[in-house]
């Protein structure tokens, strides 16, 4: 299964090392499911645990280490394609990601943004829950 993860998914996977969304994380670790990326979402994600009241949840270098798994072991989307699609003009990126990455899903928690959307092409667009659920990940 081709799978994009929301940043949001990313990050609370390293906030609580027994939620969801780190066993989601693991299972990818595990070979559970592939997932995409992109240099935007690195940069997003280097842009995020550096804010003061992020580094106060989060240390420096579990962040670094994520980024360094998802450079390492993560399939890459190199070229993005334009995408203007979602109620959060920021969260585009990762409709085009699963576009270009061919995603069967995108996991986010952003019930306001691509959540709303419910689908982009092929892609579903599934909650953290909806995608555990599926997976049988729990």
């Amino acid at each position: 299964m081709r799978v994009v993860l929301d940043t949001n998914v990313l990050l609370s996977a390293l906030f609580i090392r027994q939620s969801t969304a780190a066993h989601v994380v693991n299972a990818w670790r595990r070979g559970a499911f592939d997932l995409w990326t992109c240099e935007l979402q690195l940069q997003e994600i280097r842009e995020v645990t550096r804010r003061e009241r992020i580094r106060a949840l989060i240390r420096p270098a579990m962040a670094g280490e994520l980024v360094n798994q998802l450079r390492g072991m993560a399939k890459w989307v190199d070229t993005l394609p334009p995408v203007s699609r979602s109620p959060d003009p920021f969260d585009n990126f990762l409709l085009a990601m699963a576009e270009a990455g061919r995603a069967d899903v995108l996991v986010s928690g952003d019930k306001r943004g691509v959540l709303a959307l419910q689908s982009h092409g092929a892609c579903h667009i599934l909650s953290l829950r909806q995608f555990v659920d599926t997976l049988n990940i729990i």
